[in-house]
């Protein structure tokens, strides 16, 4: 009886828990460390979900949890600053026509669903636990952890996110850019009547908007220019952001009434990444935010990492060689669906900072979308 081949993925996110569970049910010997002891199980308000994000959730069969914990919509609104609904937009089915266009979800529970998934699984998973070093020659990496012990792997999957030690590791020299913009996120109660999300053009930011999360609750978000972090308090939040939502009409409110925590408010800026060339050195191979990265204009973020999970589990899992070719092929595949949806989500809010008023957003927005609804 041969012995499994055995892979290391680092990072607990989207990317990480889905590689991990793909790879773990085609039979090989998965180890997943996490640095996070909590396993980023309370952090983050929202998270928007569209239909090729959906797919790859069945294909990890929590689908069905999805559903049920989520909120499935299929339009968008777009508003004045005052609330009046200017136009409402169908959205496009990327996952097929069997799933919804959209589903809202409260972020905890998503990663809270992966994680049980996980556990459900075989793999081995340690937390408060990352990557130190890593040795490779031709047959595999040997690898140090931050609790002393080493493995011995035969591939290692870098899923550690935008700011990843692991790429910095291995030579890729590639790092993260700020675009401009920066946004703030609160979870909140969903008021009666919210059904979609509707965004805001214009006012104090560049967009203010929300989408529900579940039958209770939504995760409301304000986008406005960046600036240095520093000069925002942790314990102004809240003000900063009930300052800009208090400009906005409709159901902004009854929304705005309740941000008034400032440790449930988040502020993060936009940030743009794309690796260019191969997205590994040796046997080491970034997948999810670790290899790309956009600003949620179009809300193609964890779609784009789970996708990348998907499509790597799938070509490991169908050859019987591993090398340079074969990674190679991955980010051949990938890039090219990659590249469009991070050039057009920095391209939207490009138009925004430059005040671009003819700018063909909904242009942009379907041909990226079209191009989605085919498998990755």
């Amino acid at each position: 009886m041969s012995t499994a081949r055995t892979v290391l993925v680092i990072g607990g996110g989207a990317a990480g828990n889905a590689a991990t569970i793909l790879l773990d049910r085609a039979g090989f010997a998965v180890d997943l460390v996490e640095a996070k002891a909590d396993w980023n199980a309370t952090a983050g308000s929202g998270i928007t979900l569209q239909g090729n994000a959906l797919r790859v959730l069945r294909e990890l069969g929590v689908w069905e949890r999805v559903e049920a914990s989520g909120f499935g919509f299929g339009s968008v609104g777009i508003t004045a600053p005052d609330g009046t609904v200017l136009h409402v937009q169908h959205d496009l089915r990327t996952g097929g026509d069997d799933l919804p266009a959209t589903v809202g979800m409260q972020r905890p529970r998503l990663q809270r669903i992966l994680i049980d998934a996980v556990r459900a699984g075989g793999a081995s998973v340690r937390l408060g636990t990352t990557a130190e070093s890593f040795r490779q020659d031709a047959d595999g990496v040997s690898v140090r952890f931050s609790d002393g012990t080493e493995g011995r792997y035969d591939l290692v999957v870098a899923a550690d996110g935008l700011g990843s030690t692991t790429r910095a590791a291995i030579g890729v020299t590639t790092k993260p850019e700020p675009t401009g913009m920066a946004i703030w996120r609160v979870a909140a109660p969903r008021p009666d009547g919210v059904s979609r999300t509707d965004l805001a053009y214009g006012g104090p930011a560049y967009i203010a908007g929300y989408c529900p999360t579940s039958d209770t609750t939504l995760y409301a978000y304000v986008v406005e220019a960046d600036r240095d972090r520093s000069s925002i308090p942790p314990e102004t939040r809240a003000d900063e952001m009930r300052r800009l939502a208090s400009a906005y009409g409709g159901f902004w409110p009854e929304i705005t009434e309740h941000i008034t925590d400032p440790a449930r408010v988040n502020h993060t800026r936009f940030d743009r990444l794309l690796v260019e060339g191969a997205w590994h050195r040796g046997r080491v191979v970034l997948i999810g935010d670790a290899a790309h990265c956009c600003p949620p204009t179009l809300a193609q973020g964890a779609a784009l990492s789970l996708e990348d999970a998907w499509v790597l589990a799938r070509m490991l899992t169908e050859s019987t060689t591993w090398d340079d070719a074969l990674f190679q092929a991955y980010y051949e595949r990938r890039i090219e669906r990659v590249r469009p949806v991070v050039e057009a989500s920095v391209q939207i809010g490009q138009w925004q900072l430059d005040s671009v008023r003819d700018a063909d957003v909904p242009g942009l927005m379907a041909r990226t979308m079209t191009m989605l609804r085919e498998l990755p």
